[in-house]
């Protein structure tokens, strides 16, 4: 039913945001469960029409009113990252505490956006498994969508020393001349809602998600020619992969062994046909706003 109201955790962050927008943009009623009501993005939310719900997966008791009158959820997994790596307990303790108070509310159907697989697991992987094995036994309607890197992530910012770009450089793990599937936001919003759209034609599906495959060098070579700013990649060294974490250091040696996401990017655009390029998300604005993140403050 397109009048149903539709609960989108975290809204007020990338994957979250970009679901609640297209749903709004949609005519789908929607309720964004946010910690702070008054937060400029959970502000502007309500701006666009959403319903706002104050909830904490740490206070489950808090979940039920939330809950009331809808029909549908969107749910990302509500990680907690330590010095050592991702709280793998708590985050699946979360996982379950929604996707308990969802089945209590009577809500059948729950998309849960997670993250792209590989042939051989990932650091942080071991509690979206367990949030993906529970959805599936205790919600009816139940999908998961397995997104890839987000084409935004150009626009992050370089704390860490990875991703994002700085001085004309883009630094990752990933070999420079091998295909590095990635997606945009948007299209995950958009997967999303062709789930809630046909409930049945995706119960018990997992989707790996990703829109293109440019080399890492192809993908820098194209924002030089949307943006005209000179953009070049560099691959991260062992050394310097270590001196991140141990699990940016195991995450590069998995790669290089050749243990690497698998989205059917072919089978994707017959599902959804607009699916997005690096190209076309330059066009649509990721160009402008990579020329807005490195301009001179």
């Amino acid at each position: 039913m397109t009048d149903s109201l539709i609960l989108v955790t975290g809204a007020t962050g990338k994957q979250g945001g970009a679901t609640a927008r297209r749903l709004l943009a949609a005519g789908r009623p929607v309720r964004a469960l946010v910690r702070d009501p008054a937060a400029p993005a959970a502000a502007a939310l309500a701006a666009a029409g959403a319903q706002l719900a104050r909830g904490d997966f740490d206070d489950p008791a808090g979940l039920p009113p939330a809950l009331d009158g809808v029909t549908a959820v969107f749910g990302i997994p509500p990680v907690r990252f330590t010095p050592s790596g991702p709280d793998t307990a708590l985050e699946a303790a979360r996982g379950r505490a929604l996707i308990d108070a969802a089945a209590a509310a009577g809500v059948e159907q729950v998309v849960f956006s997670t993250v792209a697989s590989a042939s051989a697991a990932s650091p942080g992987w071991e509690g979206k498994v367990m949030i993906e094995e529970y959805l599936h036994d205790h919600i009816t309607l139940s999908t998961v969508l397995r997104p890839v890197r987000f084409m935004t992530n150009y626009l992050s910012d370089r704390t860490f020393a990875i991703d994002g770009l700085a001085n004309g450089v883009h630094r990752h793990l990933f070999p420079p001349d091998e295909p590095m599937q990635i997606i945009a936001l948007e299209d995950i919003a958009d997967f999303a809602a062709l789930a809630f759209a046909e409930p049945e034609r995706f119960a018990g599906r997992t989707l790996e998600l990703a829109g293109d495959q440019p080399t890492p060098v192809e993908a820098a070579a194209a924002i030089t020619a949307a943006t005209g700013l000179p953009i070049r990649y560099e691959q991260l060294t062992d050394d310097e992969a270590a001196a991140i974490s141990a699990d940016i250091a195991e995450t590069r040696k998995r790669w290089i062994a050749g243990h690497r996401w698998h989205a059917d990017i072919e089978a994707l655009r017959v599902i959804h046909p607009g699916l997005r390029t690096f190209a076309d998300w330059l066009t649509e604005g990721g160009a402008a706003a990579i020329r807005a993140r490195l301009a001179p403050s």
